[in-house]
């Protein structure tokens, strides 16, 4: 059931409407990933004087293989912070094209919205920055990804595509009831957001899947 939903979702990104909120935050990711490159590295130009030559140029490989190694880990926060905007633009489309006899479901206000961006952002960060010493130095950090990730986002992305139909109780309820569900799809979830570059899509994958997840409970 669950690969069927995830295809589901996949199929869901790459459909005309999808594509467009897809564009419009990815444009915004990338734009704030390049802007903060260059930044850095005029920074770091302008602050750090080497005597020799060939130690300022040594010092330019290696800030930029850091550059390269930070903008990687700040790929997946930075697109969950920008995609966290869209996931109730999201979470309506899936809900008009697939279940157009459920019930209407509301809107998250706009304050709802940006909070849950920072969550969102909050959230990866946090676990990125947990497992990534741990990938380096201790070798079981995909583990902990894996499992963090599946927990804390499979909560997070089922909340938000839950609440557009049911109180905060009921959701938590829902929650509790199914929770082995919720987990495995949050592995799925967590899965997509371990490989590099498609983790761009994760936050809109994340959604369109949840939301799927949400309505098949609800008819349960």
């Amino acid at each position: 059931m669950l690969i069927n939903t995830a295809a589901l979702a996949l199929r869901d990104m790459f459909s005309p409407p999808f594509r467009r909120v897809l564009a419009k935050s990815l444009a915004l990711t990338i734009g704030l990933l390049v802007s903060l490159w260059i930044f850095l590295e005029w920074l770091l130009s302008h602050v750090v004087a080497l005597p020799h030559d060939w130690l300022d140029t040594s010092f330019s490989v290696l800030v930029g293989i850091g550059l390269v190694i930070a903008l990687g880990f700040l790929v997946a926060p930075v697109t969950a912070l920008f995609a966290g905007l869209f996931l109730d633009e999201i979470a309506e489309l899936v809900e008009r094209t697939h279940y157009p006899d459920a019930p209407p479901a509301r809107p998250l206000p706009i304050g709802c919205s940006v909070l849950s961006s920072v969550k969102f952002f909050g959230v990866v960060l946090l676990v990125n920055a947990i497992a990534l010493p741990l990938v380096m130095f201790v070798g079981f950090g995909v583990v902990v990804f894996l499992v963090a990730n599946a927990y804390l986002l499979g909560r997070e992305y089922f909340e938000l595509a839950a609440l557009r139909f049911h109180d905060e109780a009921t959701v938590r309820r829902l929650r509790a009831h199914h929770s082995t569900r919720i987990f495995a799809g949050g592995l799925i979830v967590a899965g997509f957001l371990a490989i590099p570059l498609v983790n761009m899509l994760g936050p809109l994958f994340a959604t369109a899947f949840m939301v799927h997840l949400n309505m098949r409970v609800i008819r349960l």
